[in-house]
């Protein structure tokens, strides 16, 4: 066996609750390894010696380097230790804190066995239910409906014109308001908004005064008419929280360039001497912007400040949650306190952190529900757009991702192909619809939430950032290409709302050059096949998979319990 490959630790993404009275184990071995049974042994800590019950671990998936086997305990007693049982070759060996051994003696077990001491509530991961299947639609609000007739002095460019990073176009809250009918015939369950707050930028990331809606997108009471209607529709609402950094403008900013260390909010920021030298810019920034310093999260004062905004909007607007911008660049003593104060008011306001990279330290429970999935967009990208990865390292490559987190964590991911950070996912795939729609299958079906970014159903294209930032196309909504487009995309969607793209376990694998994805639960099996590359036949069309089952290009097919939709 290959001694450096088996690994466990307990309370990580290998042992986890999921209730207080049910532990998920993962160990990992080397991909390949030939294993006649994988099993744990268990019992409380105390009684570990005199008894062990006995369950056997399937394998559960693999990525490119390993085999990862789990099982999930239904626990009497919140205190377990436990020891792995592996056979191989007939041959009995266990793994244990000591690593892998021949024998074990249970009767010493408390000094080597593997322990989870005593499952606390607040251990658990908990599961915001409605995360773990909902489709967002996310807005930039200044670029997706400008009401008719509406004026304003900062409006700076026609709708349609292609955008630059000063250009102004006029939508708002009570636009999206209109167009709400149209969002929910989408079969979205929630509308996730880029910032909203005062600020002199287009894009809001660059906030002034946290306490006031834009009157460029209508003020706070277009946002309590946006909320209360979405809400009376069955919408979710999410809004954009920067708080990693301000605008220059903002007073407390503003208070410590007139009075240096003198300023009761120095410490709000990151400064390096006694004043403020804008010109030199010695003080921290998100990237190299001057005109948006950084907080210094660390302190209590700035913790208690944002905590209360969070509250106000949730108490005041009612709102479903937050997208937490640049989040891993905030301390994560601030996260705790933020999560601790959201979860008090509202358990179901969701949290979803905009980290880009690995965050295991941001979702153990005790800080974000879900992050921005930008892993998996990678992987969309690397197989649709670079043509870089076939379907078996596809399925690898998302195994691995299914492994770097726990169960809960996975289901409630963000998951997206775009947004207004990235370029559009279409014109990467230099415009190919059936692509697109592929895609987005995948998206559909793998474990949690998919963000829909606006004017996809349009095929609007864009490169990066300001670029990714056109104005909705309203006009094409009326052409025949457009109207079958999204014809299909709503029945995609409207998956999500099946139970095993809800709760169901996953798997996926390469079958024939085939990427295959299963989504399963007691009552109900769904399975997505997708070919980027003609595997046998040409099809015609797309969603389509005749009788001897063959597919044509970038084409997929769903089943529901063996029967083709």
């Amino acid at each position: 066996m290959n001694l450096q490959a088996i690994y466990h630790r307990p309370e990580s993404n290998y042992c986890f609750a999921v209730s207080p009275t049910k532990l998920t184990l993962r160990i990992r071995f080397a991909k390949g390894e030939k294993l006649d049974s994988v099993a744990v042994l268990h019992n409380t800590k105390y009684d570990i010696a005199s008894k062990q019950f006995k369950s056997q671990m399937p394998l559960a998936f693999s990525d490119g380097l390993f085999d990862y086997y789990s099982v999930t305990l239904d626990l009497s007693d919140r205190r377990i230790a436990y020891v792995f049982e592996i056979t191989v070759n007939n041959a009995v060996k266990y793994f244990c804190e000591d690593g892998l051994i021949d024998g074990y003696d249970f009767d010493i077990a408390y000094f080597n066995s593997f322990q989870f001491a005593y499952i606390h509530d607040s251990d658990v991961v908990k599961q915001t239910d409605w995360l773990t299947n909902a489709v967002f639609y996310q807005i930039f609000t200044d670029r997706f409906y400008k009401p008719l007739n509406k004026q304003g002095s900062y409006i700076n460019s026609q709708w349609g014109e292609l955008p630059t990073p000063k250009s102004f176009y006029g939508g708002d809250l009570n636009g999206i308001r209109e167009k709400l009918p149209y969002i929910k015939s989408l079969n979205v369950t929630a509308l996730y908004l880029t910032p909203i707050f005062e600020s002199e930028s287009n894009h809001k990331y660059d906030t002034i005064d946290y306490y006031k809606v834009d009157e460029m997108f209508g003020g706070n009471a277009a946002l309590t008419r946006l909320v209360d209607e979405c809400h009376a529709t069955g919408l979710k609402v999410v809004l954009d929280a920067v708080f990693n950094h301000v605008s220059e403008k903002f007073a407390p900013f503003k208070d410590v360039i007139a009075k240096g260390k003198k300023s009761k909010y120095y410490n709000w920021f990151v400064i390096n001497g006694d004043t403020v030298d804008e010109t030199n810019t010695n003080y921290a920034t998100f990237a190299a912007c001057k005109y948006m310093p950084k907080l210094n999260t660390d302190n209590p004062e700035v913790q208690q400040y944002f905590v209360d905004i969070a509250l106000f909007y949730m108490e005041k607007y009612s709102i479903d949650g937050w997208r937490l911008d640049v989040s891993d660049e905030v301390s994560h003593s601030f996260w705790r306190k933020f999560r601790n104060a959201v979860k008090t008011k509202n358990s179901d306001c969701v949290l979803i952190g905009e980290n880009w990279h690995n965050s295991e330290s941001f979702l153990n429970g005790d800080q974000f529900d879900s992050i921005m999935n930008y892993a998996v967009t990678k992987q969309m990208m690397d197989f649709w757009v670079y043509d870089s990865i076939d379907a078996q390292t596809l399925a690898c490559r998302l195994n691995a991702q299914f492994a770097r987190y726990n169960d809960v964590v996975n289901s409630m991911m963000f998951n997206l192909l775009d947004c207004h950070d990235t370029h559009r996912f279409y014109s990467l795939l230099n415009c190919s619809k059936d692509k697109l729609l592929c895609a987005i299958a995948i998206m559909v079906f793998i474990p949690g939430s998919f963000n829909l970014y606006y004017g996809t159903e349009v095929l609007t294209e864009g490169g990066y950032d300001p670029d990714s930032r056109r104005t909705f196309d309203w006009d094409k909504l009326n052409t025949p290409v457009i109207v079958q487009f999204v014809d299909k995309l709503k029945q995609l969607l409207a998956l999500k709302r099946q139970p095993a793209l809800k709760d169901g376990t996953v798997k996926v694998y390469n079958q024939d050059g085939l990427f295959v994805i299963e989504r399963k639960t007691d009552n109900q099996t769904l399975r997505l096949k997708v070919a980027k590359k003609a595997v046998s036949a040409k099809a015609d069309g797309i969603i389509k998979y005749n009788a001897e089952q063959n597919f044509g290009d970038n084409s997929f097919s769903i089943e529901i319990d063996g029967r083709l939709l």
